[in-house]
């Protein structure tokens, strides 16, 4: 079927013959290749708009440069479905994002063409650089490309890496994949000088009107080309990025073959640092994702005929709603509130918020270590900041979380969303470590909601707090629990007895609670919601721990130094000796599939709970299985 549907494409199994195509015939490949493309994102959901515009830029890159032994690194990489496919695994893209399937992101471990493993923005440069270096100290004469989008050009460590490199003597090429749209509409300085560039107008109409009156003049001529080169580094980012070393060139149009191939090949034979601006356009070539590419940035599965379609009945509110509503409702409430994100204006649900409230919102573009102390600025003048971020992507800031925040002691709240398995995305964007990391930083606390009313409490109980208090909450819907209006804060560090049994006491942490009240259940054990995993409530706990013969530990998060390694603290502490079994996240990076399976695969569902606890205290049970 696809043999005879897309019969260019079908014949390349690997860059080598792609390279083997009539150039007058890439055309037709691109529209072959966007074609199978949408049609099989469609088919398993995945990044679609920015796919879409990146198909003539990676069929340039692996028909001019000697791929795998020229390294290509893509930044964060969701734009790298069209490299897959002319990679050796067009025939595994039905698998993408799924459970043993193919990563949405590049990893190394999958194949040679994936130079990088990435996920994270801006990291490109740093890579490539380092590779081409590499290339050097080993007298290898290789090539390293860095692709980069506009949006992750706003990152620090992107121009860390640019100061680094200019300096530097290798055959390095950094291309800006400029789009004019990262995930939330760019924002900055930077981003306005480059968009300023892109009608290029005075330039072009300067450049035109040389040439035509001073043709007949060959010295007159000449001298107005150097002119020009002055002029265009007025207003082009040339200036900029020469200053910093590199050989400028741009920007040229990225779904133009004619011009992509010449312009790479003559790159290639170029020496030193060399710096490309290429303008695409996301979801080119599929006109409902050009007319609404952040729809269309990440869409489940759809019918490429219909486009999106909002489903009949409507779906669970999301813990990310959840936030984005006691947000502005807080707002409205205390004027002190300021709503901060970096690049994740949809993905931590402050659209409402910025529409109502725009002189408290500031989105800082991707940016996460200039948000965390850009916050502590706020705080000290008495401001309330709420940083709405993703767990792994506060790692990034985890610094001046520390240098900032927690030693100045500055009210500042963390919505951390994405907490624990995220299911497709994988390892790389996965929650596993945010309560490890926290809990051992002074004047930090660590609340766990169980359910989304809890959430929107403990959100309400952070905020009256006067240190930072970060809120952990999954992707998705939790319990489906019935939502209270109003403000109303549940009591800081204070946990609840949800189930009262007998033998055996399961401390849950966050969401884990329901699957953990369904096997007490079959177990005749008690259920104790924590909430809070610092400061843990350890009057509770330790009642618990005196009343019963053994502890079970439940989070969605990695079991080393987190909630149950706290619980464990505790009772050594208080100098008691009761059997804990600690349930959580294996020490192993965690790849894509469907978050419940990977649940029920880590042994956190209720079955696996259940089994865990039966293994490890059949004495115990026993006697509860008689009652019964």
């Amino acid at each position: 079927m696809l043999n005879l549907k897309y019969p260019l494409l079908h014949a390349i199994n690997d860059p080598a013959d792609l390279r083997l195509v009539p150039r007058e015939q890439l055309r037709e490949l691109t529209d072959e290749l966007r074609g199978f493309l949408l049609e099989s994102v469609a088919k398993t959901g995945g990044h679609l708009s920015s796919n879409l515009g990146t198909v003539e830029l990676t069929v340039a890159l692996h028909y001019v440069y000697s791929t795998p032994h020229d390294r290509v690194v893509w930044d964060v990489g969701h734009q790298t479905y069209p490299h897959k496919i002319l990679t050796g695994r067009r025939d595994r893209m039905e698998t993408l994002r799924q459970l043993g399937g193919l990563s949405g992101f590049p990893q190394r471990g999958e194949s040679a063409y994936d130079t990088f493993g990435t996920a994270h923005s801006s990291t490109s440069i740093s890579a490539a650089l380092g590779m081409a270096m590499a290339a050097k100290i080993q007298g290898v004469e290789r090539h390293s490309v860095a692709v980069i989008g506009d949006g992750a050009m706003t990152a620090g460590m992107a121009f860390e890496a640019l100061n680094n490199a200019g300096v530097s003597d290798c055959n390095l090429l950094v291309i800006l994949n400029d789009n004019d749209m990262s995930i939330s509409p760019p924002v900055g300085a930077l981003n306005r000088y480059l968009a300023q560039l892109l009608s290029g107008r005075f330039y072009a109409a300067a450049k035109n009107v040389g040439k035509n009156v001073l043709k007949a003049a060959p010295p007159l001529f000449e001298l107005a080309k150097r002119l020009e080169e002055h002029a265009k580094g007025m207003v082009v980012p040339a200036t900029l990025f020469e200053k910093f070393g590199f050989n400028y060139i741009g920007p040229i149009d990225g779904h133009d073959l004619d011009s992509l191939i010449p312009t790479l090949e003559n790159i290639r034979l170029l020496k030193g640092p060399q710096f490309l601006h290429v303008v695409t356009k996301k979801g080119q070539g599929y006109k409902l994702a050009e007319a609404d590419p952040v729809a269309y940035h990440g869409p489940g599965k759809f019918d490429p005929a219909v486009g999106l379609v909002k489903p009949v009945t409507p779906p669970k509110q999301t813990f990310t709603q959840v936030f984005g509503h006691w947000l502005c409702d807080m707002a409205a409430a205390d004027e002190r509130l300021v709503g901060i994100t970096p690049a994740m204006r949809e993905g931590s649900g402050m659209v409402e918020f910025e529409e109502r409230f725009p002189n408290r919102y500031f989105d800082v573009g991707i940016a996460e270590q200039h948000a965390v102390t850009f916050a502590a600025g706020l705080a000290t003048e008495g401001l309330k900041p709420v940083l709405a971020i993703y767990s792994t992507f506060l790692q990034r800031g985890y610094d001046q979380l520390i240098h900032d925040v927690a030693i100045q002691n500055l009210p500042v709240v963390f919505a951390l969303d994405r907490a624990g398995l995220v299911g497709a995305d994988g390892a790389t964007h996965a929650g596993a470590y945010d309560i490890a990391y926290l809990r051992c930083i002074p004047n930090i606390s660590v609340a766990c909601p169980a359910d989304e009313n809890e959430c929107r409490q403990l959100l309400s109980t952070a905020f009256a707090q006067n240190h930072p208090v970060a809120v952990r909450y999954p992707r998705g819907a939790g319990a489906g629990v019935a939502m209270q209006d109003g403000l109303d804060a549940l009591p800081f560090g204070k946990g609840e007895i949800r189930r009262q049994g007998k033998g055996i006491a399961i401390l849950a942490f966050g969401t884990l609670l329901y699957p953990a009240l369904e096997a007490a259940q079959a177990l005749g054990a008690t259920v104790v919601n924590m909430r809070w995993a610092k400061p843990l409530d350890t009057d509770l706990l330790l009642q618990i721990a005196r009343s019963h013969q053994a502890l079970v530990t439940v989070e969605e998060g990695c079991r080393m130094g987190g909630a149950g390694s706290a619980v464990l603290e505790a009772l050594q502490a208080a100098t008691l000796e009761v059997p804990v079994l600690q349930l959580g996240l294996d020490d192993a990076f965690i790849e894509h599939g469907d978050p419940s399976r990977l649940l029920t695969m880590q042994g956190l569902d209720a079955a696996g709970i259940q089994a865990s606890i039966a293994r490890r205290f059949a004495p115990l049970l026993a006697p509860v299985a008689r009652a019964a």
